[in-house]
């Protein structure tokens, strides 16, 4: 005859028991149940007494089973294995979010006042940004999808090309500027990226391709992180070398001005959207589909960038 329900041991003395029986070390299996050593001993002692024998041999900092314990061992693993694949079969799916990755300026500037557009096509997905400016191992990192500024030549291998790189001079309407000129660059305050050696983003350089290397400014304000330029051209303190892709929404509603006689600039680096897996999940294949959807659809809203984008044009040809 079967023994009583209520002469059973408790579960929490044959989780115990299982647990060091894997292990066979009592201080591992306190660690894998977050408890003492102490309280994981109390138990195996528990559940020998309540049985009447012995279930380990105890040597000199090992332990082995007695034929009792083997026998018990092999049936009491097994359900408690049963048992944890029922909770895990009945446990509800927790929802991986898709985690995008870009530079500090790229999410400030490009990939944050756009998520609102993914979250209206796609309510219900879940979405972690992690701003960094190296460049990330997904895989490795457990990230889904990156946006990555490189060469053709440098980029990683199946990315895709959101946009190019071309550069605008920008400024605040309130400093009352429409071009550059040696006048005007000597009364203002330049703003500089000083990142990694970026050519297109050097004051030195851009003047110098003006035929305006000797003029000095009043002053250069240098910023190690390029959100923090455009935030200060934002709020007046000076002109900025904008990255056009990352600064037509602000030029498109009037909080900076395209400076139209300085000539956009380009390079042959770009923009690029790279995956862990190509053969990626639903919700992964949604966000890609819908980033590159943004990167076509940024076409220009005003005047002052369509004659950027003609000067553009102009200097590819």
């Amino acid at each position: 005859m079967a023994t009583p329900l209520v002469r059973l041991a408790s579960l929490d003395l044959i989780r115990g028991f299982v647990a060091v029986g894997r292990r066979m070390s009592v201080t591992l299996a306190a660690e894998d149940l977050c408890l003492t050593q102490s309280a994981v001993s109390r138990q195996i002692h528990s559940l020998e007494d309540a049985l009447g024998l012995s279930l380990f041999h105890r040597g000199y900092r090992s332990i082995s089973f007695t034929p009792a314990g083997e026998r018990l061992y092999r049936t009491a693993d097994s359900v408690v294995r049963q048992l944890q694949d029922a909770f895990d079969s009945l446990r509800p799916a927790e929802r991986q979010p898709v985690t995008i990755t870009a530079s500090i300026g790229v999410t400030a500037l490009w990939l944050l006042p756009r998520l609102g557009n993914l979250q209206q096509r796609h309510p219900s997905l879940d979405v972690r940004v992690a701003a960094n400016d190296k460049p990330l191992d997904l895989r490795a990192e457990g990230i889904d999808l990156g946006i990555r500024y490189a060469s053709a030549e440098t980029a990683p291998s199946g990315a895709t090309r959101l946009f190019d790189e071309s550069i605008i001079p920008v400024a605040h309407p309130s400093l009352g500027l429409a071009r550059l000129d040696p006048h005007s660059l000597s009364q203002q305050v330049l703003l500089e990226f000083e990142g990694p050696r970026r050519p297109l983003l050097r004051w030195a350089d851009h003047l110098g391709a003006m035929g305006l290397a000797d003029v000095r400014p009043r002053s250069i304000l240098r910023f190690n992180q390029y959100d923090q330029v455009v935030q200060a051209a934002l709020s007046g303190q000076g002109i900025a070398l904008g990255r056009a892709a990352l600064v037509e929404p602000l030029v498109a509603d009037g909080r900076l001005i395209a400076l139209g006689d300085g000539p956009a600039r380009t390079s042959g680096y770009a923009y690029w959207l790279y995956r862990a897996d190509d053969a990626a999940r639903q919700d992964v294949a949604d966000v890609a589909d819908w980033i590159i959807g943004e990167a076509r659809t940024h076409e220009p809203a005003n005047d002052s960038v369509h004659t950027v984008r003609e000067a553009v044009a102009v200097a590819l040809s």
